[in-house]
């Protein structure tokens, strides 16, 4: 979530400024203005969101986790190589645990006004996010009872739950920071709440409508319209546009000792280098080319 909204607000930053945020650093100091970094760092903060996958391979990571129990518990109802006895057992076993399990979902502390009362005007993001990973969870258990075993191919839903999961956490945390800032700093607890209960109403809104596109959404039209692509099917809409890129392989062939494991051999390649291109003093090609061509 930080990695997003932070390259969100360096994106603002540079349409804010302008064509000076566009510039470079160097080039603004060469004509006698502060020298605001603005391009570079919207170049910085955009790499935190393909370092290792992260935003997807995260997704990926959490969707996993969170139905992970589920699968525990009924992984052998919805797995088709397991005989009519063994889904009989898997039966018994998660009707014991999800009698006990979805009561507790029905209520909790969010619905009752006065909770999380030290939290003062900003309580009831709290009680908004109580009751809404209560929410978040029933949904889980409504997925896996719409798709079953099919569900691990819905990435947008399984997408989805992890966003709300992610809003909710940013909720909370915001909400104890500003009362920490306000116990620690008690001259800034008025600004601190202003700032948390903005970031909370936002963050409200981007959780309703995440639950909406739970069930009303364009996925399956979107996965088709993908397939469409991959197949050629529009590929007439390339007609008449130059392609600036030239010929060659999208992913080129690595040579050995590029693809030897990180230490083995005595390549002249660096050692701290990773498929991303980083390398272990921390720069990378991007940093000068982008430069270049921003002061272009």
């Amino acid at each position: 979530l930080g990695s997003e909204l932070g390259w969100q607000i360096a994106d603002e930053l540079v349409q804010v400024r302008g064509g000076r945020g566009y510039e470079t650093a160097k080039s603004l100091k060469a004509r006698g203005e502060k020298a605001v970094p603005a391009e570079q760092v919207l170049r910085d903060m955009r790499i935190n969101r393909i370092f290792e996958g992260s935003s997807e391979i995260m997704h990926l990571l959490i969707a996993r986790e969170a139905l992970d129990k589920h699968l525990e518990v009924a992984g052998d109802i919805l797995d088709p190589n397991v005989d009519l006895k063994g889904k009989g057992k898997a039966g018994v076993q998660a009707a014991a645990f999800y009698s006990k399990w979805l009561p507790q979902l029905v209520v909790g502390k969010g619905q009752t006004k006065g909770t999380f009362h030290e939290f003062g005007e900003l309580a009831k993001h709290l009680r908004f996010a109580e009751r809404n990973s209560r929410k978040v969870a029933r949904s889980i258990f409504f997925l896996m009872g719409r798709w079953q075993a099919k569900l691990e191919k819905k990435q947008a839903r399984l997408g989805r739950i992890v966003n709300i999961g992610a809003e909710l956490f940013a909720i909370s945390s915001a909400v104890v920071y500003a009362h920490t800032i306000a116990q620690e700093q008690p001259d800034r607890a008025e600004e601190a709440k202003e700032l948390a209960d903005l970031f909370c109403r936002q963050a409200r809104r981007r959780v309703d409508d995440l639950f909406t596109a739970l069930w009303n959404n364009d996925d399956e039209e979107n996965y088709a319209a993908a397939l469409g692509v991959l197949e050629g099917r529009y590929k007439f809409l390339e007609e008449g546009i130059v392609d600036p890129s030239g010929d060659g392989p999208m992913i080129a062939q690595q040579p050995d000792e590029l693809r030897e494991p990180a230490g083995a051999g005595s390549g002249s390649h660096d050692p701290g280098a990773s498929a991303n291109g980083s390398s272990s003093n921390g720069s990378s090609a991007y940093e000068e080319t982008g430069s270049q061509a921003a002061t272009a």
